[in-house]
């Protein structure tokens, strides 16, 4: 899991950090944007990354328009991928900014852990990331215990308990609890460069023209600036979708 174009070697530490803060850019561009766009199927498999491992979002068929005026939330029929999408986005319908913000946390712990978000081949509790995972994302002590064998220990400490305590805010079951994602960003550039952390890359910058389509399905190319390559992160194309 996460080996660059099915390769044997796993992504570094550096690697993941990297694709983490590239993806969370491409949310915070997309919610901070003048006309807000809600993403709604975040998932592994929907960011691709080039020879470089930058990382660009792909797969806009289910993507919204955010809330307008003084509404709270969009409502919606409730679709995504099993796993990733917010507990009270599946519960209700109502679609916010926050439901992509707790789709970024399980991807964040997929990047931390090597594991899927859901993997059936497990028993138990460890079926689910999220509910094998959040009770050692607090925890300094414990955090080994979720952290991917294949980094084989090559990663600071400090840098991973930040990371893992940021996905623990993002998987807050009170949504307007998560954190913001240009506030997830700042931290993950933090953590990636503690020195330079003011230093950090505006959405601004970007000029893409991100259409919204209503409709459920899927489309086969992303309107950003993608690159032909595969994948390297984990294909979920057979996940079910909630409904």
């Amino acid at each position: 899991m996460f080996s660059f174009a099915g390769g044997p070697q796993p992504l570094s530490w550096a690697v993941r950090i990297r694709v983490a803060i590239g993806a969370a850019r491409g949310l915070s561009f997309l919610h901070d944007a003048e006309s807000q766009v809600i993403y709604r199927d975040f998932k592994a498999s929907n960011i691709l990354l080039d020879a470089e491992f930058n990382a660009k979002l792909s797969d806009f068929g289910l993507a919204k328009a955010g809330p307008t005026g003084d509404r709270t939330h969009v409502s919606t029929q409730v679709m995504g991928t099993h796993g990733y999408a917010a507990p009270e986005y599946v519960a209700t319908g109502r679609l916010t900014a926050k439901s992509d913000v707790y789709s970024f946390g399980v991807v964040l712990l997929e990047l931390l852990s090597g594991r899927r978000a859901v993997d059936k081949t497990k028993i138990g509790v460890e079926q689910n990331l999220v509910d094998w995972a959040k009770p050692y994302l607090g925890d300094k002590r414990r955090l080994f215990r979720i952290m991917d064998t294949k980094l084989e220990g090559q990663y600071p400490q400090k840098g991973a308990f930040m990371a893992a305590t940021l996905a623990l805010q993002c998987l807050n079951t009170e949504a307007k609890v998560r954190p913001r994602m240009s506030e997830v960003l700042a931290t993950l550039e933090q953590i990636q460069s503690p020195k330079n952390a003011a230093k950090h890359i505006q959405s601004e910058q970007h000029t893409v023209s991100i259409p919204v389509q209503k409709s459920p399905l899927r489309q086969q190319h992303s309107p950003l600036n993608l690159t032909p390559r595969a994948s390297p992160l984990p294909s979920y194309r057979q996940s079910p979708r909630v409904r």
